[in-house]
């Protein structure tokens, strides 16, 4: 009271000495003044409780929040940050329903499913008065999703050499299965063109199973049917059963008879290679019949021939061009590459099967016999996936990027696409859904097969 008195007189200018001491404690002893005193001290208490509510609801009207931009189709969250008003509550805000978002818990979440510049009013109230609702104001942005920027026009059904914008195989591969997809690129489908990739899988004779993948080079005219040549061709050469009893004899031989010379070796590589220059002379072939250069047809080509015998599974595997072809073992602690890629020496550049310069002194190198107990994985790609997904080529024969990538397949990445390799009743379609990932700059037609 007293402090009241004394801060009343010096409102009015009433200079605060000696005498004035005296007079503070008269008036304190009167009753009436102390009844206004208590009077004057509860409005001021009544006054500064208001003060404190006005104020505290004006800073939040007035803070900046710079609500975090959504993406359409992507999952999204925003947590509004209120650690500065302990007392302010969101009650709702309004405006969201038009983006398909929700809100709840100081939290806007939801998948947008539509680009737009969205007015958000935010409903907000202070603790001590939570009658008095008010307003602010915001904007929501939500960017457009990547991928409704490009187009798909279907490639020209009446075009020569037509063939499907994708393709999906699954079954058995020796007492193994398999899942192979391939899909357009958005840079092709965007223009309307053809899927350039291409890959065959067959049951061979004897229990021998063959898988070939082919990357059709962007430059060539043909390159989707110097794919798909490709692709047929090498996997038709080794339905041949007297060439697979030759292979079975020699691979014998080289593991069950302990004669692995570097002969005996040979033997089966040149049964390799012949394969191979078949599949160059009837790519030649072909062209001369079209009317073409046989640089229309320039495509890349890998393939694994694959039989389980007593002592372990063999693969056979061959690769001209910069898709690889990688086995992984039992328990998912090694990886081996099972093919050469022509990138680096090349400065990025790669081979194709059409070239007449790979049959040189140096293609045995480019054939790899190989003999494993047993095994998890074999993977073959083309760059369509091998480029976003692994980048360098050193990353091929990591087994933890490996890892990495199996947990994408798993269900790890943005779009939240799993490829199940347990309950595979889907795993195709599964596979084809994956495969639209997004990746910037990433836009090249995609293959990619696993033996699991």
């Amino acid at each position: 009271m007293e402090k009241t008195i004394r801060q009343i007189l010096k409102n009015h200018n009433i200079q605060d000495d000696k005498m004035m001491d005296k007079v503070v404690t008269k008036l304190l002893t009167q009753t009436e003044i102390k009844n206004n005193l208590e009077l004057i001290i509860e409005a001021q208490k009544k006054i500064m409780h208001e003060v404190i509510i006005y104020k505290e609801r004006e800073e939040f009207a007035d803070a900046f929040f710079p609500i975090t931009n959504a993406h359409s189709k992507k999952k999204y969250e925003f947590v509004f940050p209120m650690e500065e008003f302990p007392n302010i509550r969101i009650k709702d805000v309004s405006g969201l329903d038009l983006a398909g978002l929700s809100f709840e818990e100081n939290t806007i979440k939801g998948i947008p499913f539509e680009t737009d510049t969205y007015d958000l009013k935010i409903e907000f109230f202070h603790i001590l008065d939570e009658e008095n609702v008010e307003i602010k104001k915001a904007q929501l942005f939500v960017n457009a999703d990547p991928k409704d920027l490009w187009k798909n026009i279907p490639s020209d059904k009446e075009a020569p050499f037509h063939k499907a914008d994708e393709a999906l195989f699954k079954g058995e591969f020796s007492d193994k299965k398999i899942v192979a997809a391939s899909k357009r690129g958005r840079s092709h489908s965007h223009e309307g063109k053809f899927r350039d990739d291409d890959f065959a899988v067959d049951k061979l004779p004897d229990f021998w199973n063959i898988i070939s993948v082919s990357d059709g080079a962007g430059s060539a005219q043909l390159a989707r049917y110097g794919s798909e040549l490709a692709t047929e061709s090498i996997n038709d050469y080794f339905k041949n059963e007297e060439v697979l009893a030759q292979l079975d004899f020699h691979l014998n031989e080289i593991f069950n008879n302990e004669k692995n010379t570097s002969e005996t070796k040979q033997e089966v590589i040149k049964i390799l290679y012949q394969g191979v220059s078949n599949t160059f002379k009837m790519l030649s072939e072909k062209a001369e019949e079209h009317f073409v250069s046989l640089k229309d047809l320039h495509s890349t080509l890998i393939f694994a021939l694959l039989k389980k015998f007593d002592f372990g599974y063999v693969f056979l595997t061959f690769g001209v061009g910069d898709c690889p072809i990688n086995l992984i073992n039992e328990d998912f602690s090694e990886v081996q590459l099972l093919n050469t890629m022509d990138v680096g020496e090349f400065g990025g550049g790669t081979r194709f099967i059409t070239m007449n310069e790979i049959f040189d002194d140096t293609i045995s190198s480019r054939f790899r016999i190989t003999l494993i107990k047993d095994f998890s994985k074999l993977v073959l790609m083309t760059d369509g996936i091998y480029d976003p997904k692994f980048i360098t080529e050193n990353k091929l024969e990591d087994i933890e990027s490996w890892k990495t990538f199996f947990e994408d397949l798993n269900g790890n990445n943005d779009d939240e696409l799993k490829v199940d390799f347990q309950n595979d009743e889907k795993i195709g379609e599964q596979l084809l859904s994956w495969m639209d990932f997004w990746s910037k700059g990433n836009h090249d037609d995609r293959t990619l097969a696993v033996i699991y």
